[in-house]
């Protein structure tokens, strides 16, 4: 999850400006950008007048150099006024998100100082990008100091963006089993899907459970749960190691990036565990796990994952709380990832499945009982309209602390104003299905999936 990201530069210059308070602007972005864990393709060498694109032949070999490196997104920085016109031929073309940003003058204007007049200059530039239908992304600062904290923070901002879009264009979504047919809340378009970016990869559940059969011992001895199985019987663990050992084998061999797995009731009568212990391990690992073949319940989790580089959780809006209006149990039968807990978290058997019937208690082994630490956290869910535009809710808030208290994975979640967001839910047509993870992520995902992906937001404001 935590791999390098790699942005091109488009220091924009204007010729008859300062050059070296160009270059020494260009090269204090770079500092900046490394302190981040960001690395930046720079326009330099002879075809590059001060390592600055002003010309449009310095704009063709600018895309030239971003195409052939297949950078994640673009910084541009107008270090004077910079010229508008080689910015737009040098991103044409390229579709990736682009960040404009201006560099602050170095102190008081004065008579025949030498100056920037950045600020005059990426009116220009968001001008000639909207008229050349490239989309862009601007600062909270647009114009800035580039050691300034308020720079730091928009271009790691920025970076986080980039790398939702980039991996979500390309994320390769793997479906094990159908959906509960009880559940249309969980189906989707897919041929829409891969217009958007994603492609599903469809897998047989009896194929999955067939391929478990064939895990050697060693694979399996090598699986450590730790002392969370202490109480599951021997078989159920070896059942749960080949489970583990064939997804990750599935999510090798077909490159995906998140899964979405027919967790009830084929599993269990079949195969006889519940996934829940394998699927927490995966969304530890940064592999997204979603119940009941959830293949948007998964995207909205790689998405959160992609935009905090931390494990996400796929719940049940479950419960209101029976004193504070504000405070919803957000639920799953226990799949949530161990990273998350506040207790230690223990494995056990399915607290719905036998009593329904649905199976015996001998078959439903391998939920994850924790409860969720107190934490900021931020919600997300990606979805249909019945026409097939897409959209998406965010909602931030935070767990908390309470008393009440439940089998399975949960965590009381608190949103001020939550009866107002539970109404508007119902209206806009959101599933109960809901990815989280402990980081914001609204202004990040709010910019990526509104943006770049033109999904309608439904942000929840508290």
């Amino acid at each position: 999850m935590n791999k390098k990201l790699t942005l091109g530069f488009l220091p924009a210059h204007r010729g008859f400006f300062d050059a070296g308070l160009a270059r020494a602007a260009r090269n204090e972005i770079i500092r900046v950008a490394q302190g981040l864990n960001i690395d930046l393709l720079v326009p330099e060498g002879d075809r590059f007048a001060h390592g600055c694109v002003g010309t449009l032949e310095e704009a063709a070999a600018c895309a030239e150099l971003f195409a052939q490196a297949r950078v994640e997104g673009v910084l541009v920085s107008a270090v004077n006024f910079g010229d508008e016109q080689s910015v737009a031929h040098a991103l044409r073309g390229l579709n990736m998100p682009v960040l404009l940003h201006g560099c602050q003058e170095e102190g008081a204007l004065t008579k025949g100082s030498k100056r920037r007049d950045s600020f005059c200059g990426l009116l220009s530039i968001a001008d000639a990008l909207r008229q050349c239908g490239i989309r862009y992304s601007v600062p909270s600062v647009p114009v800035s100091h580039p050691q300034s904290a308020e720079f730091s923070r928009d271009l790691q901002t920025f970076a986080n963006v980039c790398r939702v879009v980039a991996n979500m264009r390309r994320a390769r979504y793997g479906q094990a089993g159908v959906r509960p047919d009880g559940f249309w809340t969980c189906r989707f378009d897919e041929r829409a899907l891969q217009r958007l970016g994603p492609t599903t990869v469809t897998r047989d559940l009896s194929d999955i459970l067939a391929r478990c059969a064939t895990v050697s011992a060693d694979a399996v001895s090598a699986v450590e749960f730790g002392a969370a199985v202490a109480g599951i019987p021997e078989e159920a663990k070896q059942k749960l190691a080949r489970l583990e050992v064939t997804l990750k084998e599935w999510i090798a061999e077909a490159r995906l990036d998140a899964l979405a797995i027919q967790c009830w009731t084929s599993m269990e009568c079949n195969f006889g565990i519940c996934p829940c212990l394998p699927m927490s391990r995966l969304s530890d690992l940064g592999l997204p796990a979603a119940c009941e073949a959830d293949v948007l319940g998964a995207m909205s989790m790689h998405a959160l994952a992609m935009a905090t580089q931390q494990p996400t959780a796929l719940a049940d809006w479950n419960n209101l709380h029976h004193q504070d209006p504000d405070l919803v149990n957000l639920w799953h039968c226990g799949v949530y990832p161990a990273s998350m807990a506040s207790n230690t978290p223990v494995a056990g058997v399915h607290s719905i499945l036998p009593p329904a019937g649905a199976c015996t208690e001998d078959q439903a082994y391998g939920v994850l009982n924790l409860k969720v630490r107190p934490s900021e956290a931020t919600l997300c869910r990606i979805a249909q309209d019945e026409n097939g535009t897409w959209r998406a809710l965010l909602v931030e808030g935070h767990f908390e602390e309470d008393p009440a208290e439940t089998e399975g994975g949960f965590g009381w979640f608190r949103i001020p104003h939550l009866r107002r967001l539970y109404r508007d839910t119902l209206l806009r047509h959101f599933p109960h299905h809901v990815a989280f993870t402990l980081a914001p992520a609204a202004d990040v995902l709010t910019e990526a999936l509104g943006n770049y992906f033109g999904m309608t937001i439904h942000r929840h404001e508290g």
